[in-house]
């Protein structure tokens, strides 16, 4: 457990984008049970929804580096 913490302090972007990732994918999955979609739709989907959490993440990050940069 103090292997996860340690990891997680250490990245903080990735774990921004695994917890995001996992909470919109259950959310997707949620919301498209009763649809009907083709598993390899609901594939793709599964994949855009996680490369949106990163750029997600990502853009929220592009405010960090301001705000570093302002400090200097």
């Amino acid at each position: 457990m103090t292997l996860l913490k340690t990891w997680a302090s250490q990245h903080p972007r990735l774990t921004a984008w695994g917890a995001l990732a996992v909470g919109m994918v259950v959310i997707l999955l949620w919301s498209a049970k009763d649809v009907g979609l083709l598993p390899t739709q609901l594939a793709a989907l599964v994949i855009a929804t996680i490369l949106l959490a990163g750029l997600c993440v990502w853009i929220i990050g592009w405010e960090d580096q301001d705000d570093a940069a302002n400090a200097d």
